[in-house]
């Protein structure tokens, strides 16, 4: 299913975290965090760019081929001394109408960052940075960042808290499902600000010992 305005639409009046519930993978390391953190969102099909050492010139050769509304992700096969990406960068994928930048390890210039629309996600600030060499690098390929498989095409969806990977198919019973978890969340929440108990037995959940009454079955199996 393409990712239009409405879909997008749909995927922001969620979050991560609550899609996160209904997804078996795709999860990125809780180190992933946007450099501005504030409550906006962000969410789009994945443009993949690879960079080994120093050499970042393929991720400005992505910036300028990604269709607009893409999600830069960036793999840096383990590296996180080296920042590939910093206000420049960020500005010039801004204006290229990317949706954001994800980094598996450290961007720089983070305060000039968080003046920026583009939100930009890393583990780790750094103060030294790549340079332009096009010696190697790929891009529109499968890549892992930060312990997720990204293929290009796959959504990418961030905010405050972290990123998630789902595939641009077989995405829709989780959004179905996270929808409604937020439907449900706005009567719970007003339940437990009222002095309510949760719906669920915590107390016979917490006491029955489910170890024991495993075994206890699976004597009855014998």
């Amino acid at each position: 299913m393409r990712l239009d305005e409405a879909l997008i639409k749909r995927f922001l009046a969620v979050d991560p975290a609550t899609v996160g519930h209904y997804i078996g993978g795709g999860f990125m390391r809780p180190e992933m965090k946007p450099i501005r953190r504030d409550d906006r969102r962000m969410i789009g099909p994945a443009y993949t760019v690879r960079i080994s050492g120093r050499d970042s010139c393929a991720l400005y050769y992505g910036i300028k081929h990604a269709p607009k509304g893409s999600v830069i992700v960036v793999d840096r096969c383990g590296d996180d001394t080296f920042a590939c990406c910093g206000e420049m960068v960020a500005t010039y994928a801004q204006s290229q109408g990317m949706a954001g930048i994800v980094i598996d390890g450290p961007a720089t210039d983070s305060r000039g960052i968080e003046k920026l629309e583009i939100p930009v996600f890393c583990t780790g600030i750094s103060v030294v940075t790549t340079m332009v060499y096009g010696a190697t690098g790929e891009v529109d390929i499968p890549i892992v960042c930060s312990g997720a498989a990204v293929h290009p095409g796959d959504i990418v969806f961030g905010d405050a808290d972290g990123v998630v990977v789902l595939p641009p198919d077989g995405y829709e019973d989780a959004l179905e499902k996270a929808e409604a978890s937020v439907a449900r969340e706005v009567s719970l929440r007003q339940h437990f600000l009222a002095g309510g108990q949760p719906y669920w037995n915590v107390d016979r959940l917490f006491t029955e010992g489910l170890a024991d009454r495993i075994a206890e079955l699976k004597k009855l199996d014998d």
